[in-house]
């Protein structure tokens, strides 16, 4: 594409598909790009939000349809494309993809971040035969079996309770003496009758040949179950533009509540940026801010 846009947006998730709705409100040239033909990055394997002003209770996909549709609404040009290398020459970006490349006088870049891995000796090996990393896609596959959840903040307790539902028991093992989950998370869960919490508990290795069959925690006690679910943290999407701005110690892009960062006309929106808290609400309001620096800078141009 040999225009130059006002914007592309990189990243289809919560923050994304606001930048978009924003985008096209402000009557900005633009595209949006997002490897996913559904959008919605890790929302959709989100069973039950329940912290999103306006819904007492939705389901992820259906939060999100809610924001495509949004967005489709307004005629929003959304591309399923994969963002494969960011540069940027005389002022303008060439964001490259699978199938072609764009020009554009700035970027918002919202790729959001992927599962943490435990590192440990089966996580790879059994993934996809017993371990896995969403609940929601998985956890019907061990309807009236016993499964492990690994981790202790809002995600791990989240999928705790969603398989809580499904499965005959529950065992979520956290490496410290106490969750960092949200009180109310936390409540529900010791009020789960078929949940077994395990705090000071390390895993070491994931057991099993054909499948998962078992844990190994680092004080030598095996566990039995059917099944494994990791959920101890995220890891931000930031390749793509490490050449390009400053990133924390952690591979988050430094960017403030606007979403400038260290480089003019890039912005970070969402999941990868340097936040103090990740939520779908805090991702929205990251994109509609971005959108708004994006208008004060091309009016700067």
């Amino acid at each position: 594409m040999s225009q130059i846009l006002d914007l592309v947006i990189c990243g289809g998730g919560a923050a994304g598909l606001t930048s978009a709705v924003y985008a096209a409100r402000s009557g900005l040239d633009f595209v949006l790009i997002d490897i996913s033909s559904s959008m919605g990055s890790q929302i959709t394997q989100t069973s039950d939000v329940d912290n999103y002003t306006g819904f007492e209770k939705v389901n992820g996909m259906e939060l999100v349809m809610k924001f495509y549709e949004h967005a489709k609404a307004l005629n929003a040009p959304m591309i399923n494309d994969e963002v494969q290398e960011i540069t940027k020459e005389n002022g303008i970006f060439t964001v490259k993809c699978a199938q072609g490349e764009y020009k554009t006088r700035t970027v918002i870049y919202c790729s959001g971040a992927s599962h943490r891995e435990l590192g440990v000796k089966g996580e790879k090996e059994l993934l996809g035969r017993g371990v896995g990393y969403c609940a929601v896609c998985d956890g019907f596959f061990y309807r009236n079996k016993t499964v492990v959840v690994v981790g202790g903040g809002n995600t791990a307790v989240t999928d705790a309770l969603y398989l809580s539902k499904i499965c005959k028991k529950v065992i979520l093992l956290h490496r410290r003496d106490s969750l960092r989950a949200e009180k109310i998370l936390v409540e529900r869960l010791e009020n789960a009758e078929n949940v077994e919490l395990m705090f000071n508990s390390e895993v070491a290795e994931i057991l099993g040949e054909k499948g998962a069959d078992g844990v190994l925690l680092k004080s030598g006690e095996k566990i039995d179950c059917d099944g494994v679910f990791i959920a101890v943290g995220i890891v931000p999407r930031s390749e793509t533009v490490k050449s390009l701005a400053k990133l924390d110690n952690n591979g988050y892009i430094v960017a403030d509540e606007s979403g400038r960062t260290s480089l003019d006309g890039l912005f970070a929106a969402g999941d990868v940026r340097t936040k103090a808290l990740r939520q779908i609400i805090t991702a929205c309001s990251d994109g509609a801010n971005c959108v708004d620096s994006v208008n004060k800078y091309l009016d700067n141009l």
